[in-house]
């Protein structure tokens, strides 16, 4: 990476770091004086109250860092990103205050994601040789870009279930898009994926050590977050120079982007397609993701979040290797797929029928849980006086 690059990507990330950090308690206080909080139910893994505006704070750290950009990156893509950003947060927002139905998130969602293909030129338009198929027409690629990125929104809304998880799993994947970015010479989508990054570090130190300065990421946060994702893969996806050269030195983007989302979108296949099996709505709220499977064996949040963000950094990894051995674009994609299937579906179904059984593995997973809760340990107390500093003065 060149010295020019290297800065401009410090410079990003301390700049939404400290942006976030700093904007962060009042925001807390703002959402405790009014009343803005995620209150426990049946369905939810908190036991009391917790404030739910974190997703204000992660976005100001990525608007100051797109202000800044505007002097040496695209402003018209800069532009795009902030105004689908903004929409889609303050839609999350209404919702976490107020709730909103289903129906009209999901015409918000589709309402953003053409005013990006229009406005951005941008869109899922080149397989880039998958199944030997470049290039697509309109009437098939707008469509297909509405599906996917309305799906990645919905997908990363969703794992929004326990302490650090939506922020951990966004910070990694920025971080993996933004080395993608690097790649492919688009310095403003790297910036852009460089300050999420940097943002949603200070709320993830917050949401897993904090106890008075605990607040979640909210709706508001996580359709943001779906929202940037998708915006990474419609750019990587759109037909361009750097994105060709890549592909003619074997570089599977379709199965790279697969692999970077993983585990959020096919454990919200599974969900998906275990309520309609069951005769239930898709969107009905219950316990059947992943991360409810692994709490439910025992596992504290922070040991959840480290389970899932890591086997998704797997698949990633695994990718990676197969297109360093040389496997075709075809092949990166079916590994991509056959892993993504194993670590989600095929994970669930194999505890459930271990637990049936009360098998050796099924305790032994137990046990992994049990060993999992490190909340009351030294270095964890430490953070936890840290993150609540502000709040005990």
């Amino acid at each position: 990476m060149c010295s020019a690059v290297f800065w401009k990507v410090a410079i990003s990330f301390v700049t939404a770091f400290v942006s976030t950090w700093f904007i962060y308690g009042w925001v807390l206080n703002f959402a405790i004086k009014y009343g803005i909080v995620d209150n426990p139910d049946a369905r939810k893994l908190q036991r009391v109250p917790v404030p739910v505006l974190g997703g204000i704070t992660v976005f100001v750290g990525i608007l100051i860092v797109t202000i800044l950009g505007v002097f040496f990156l695209d402003t018209k893509m800069l532009t795009i990103t902030v105004i689908a950003m903004t929409v889609m947060l303050i839609i999350g927002t209404i919702d976490d205050a107020k709730g909103l139905s289903p129906a009209v998130r999901f015409i918000f969602e589709i309402g953003v994601v053409l005013y990006v293909i229009y406005l951005g030129d941008i869109k899922l338009g080149d397989f880039y040789r998958l199944w030997g198929v470049r290039s697509v027409p309109d009437y098939f690629c707008v469509p297909l870009t509405v599906f996917a990125s309305v799906g990645i929104m919905n997908a990363i809304n969703l794992i929004d279930g326990v302490d650090g998880y939506s922020s951990g799993f966004g910070a990694m994947a920025c971080s993996v898009f933004a080395i993608m970015f690097y790649a492919l010479g688009n310095q403003t989508m790297m910036i852009i994926a460089v300050g999420a990054a940097g943002a949603l570090i200070p709320f993830f130190l917050h949401n897993v050590f904090g106890r008075k300065s605990k607040m979640f990421i909210g709706d508001g946060g996580t359709l943001l977050m779906g929202t940037i994702m998708a915006l990474f893969v419609m750019t990587i996806l759109t037909t361009n120079p750097a994105s060709t050269a890549l592909m003619l030195k074997g570089v599977g983007l379709i199965p790279f982007t697969l692999a970077v989302l993983a585990v959020p979108v096919f454990d919200t296949l599974r969900v998906m397609l275990a309520r309609i099996i069951n005769g239930l709505p898709p969107f009905r709220p219950d316990k059947l993701h992943l991360h409810h499977l692994f709490i439910e064996m025992g596992f504290s949040h922070v040991g959840t979040t480290v389970c899932l963000i890591l086997t998704d950094f797997a698949v990633v990894v695994v990718w990676f290797l197969s297109y360093k051995l040389g496997a075709s674009i075809n092949l990166q994609l079916y590994i991509v797929l056959l892993l993504a299937m194993l670590v989600t579906f095929g994970f669930y179904q194999f505890v459930r029928v271990q637990q049936r059984r009360n098998s050796a593995i099924y305790n032994w997973l137990l046990r992994i849980g049990e060993a999992s809760h490190v909340e009351r340990k030294g270095f964890w107390d430490l953070m936890r006086r840290l993150m609540d500093r502000k709040m005990e003065r």
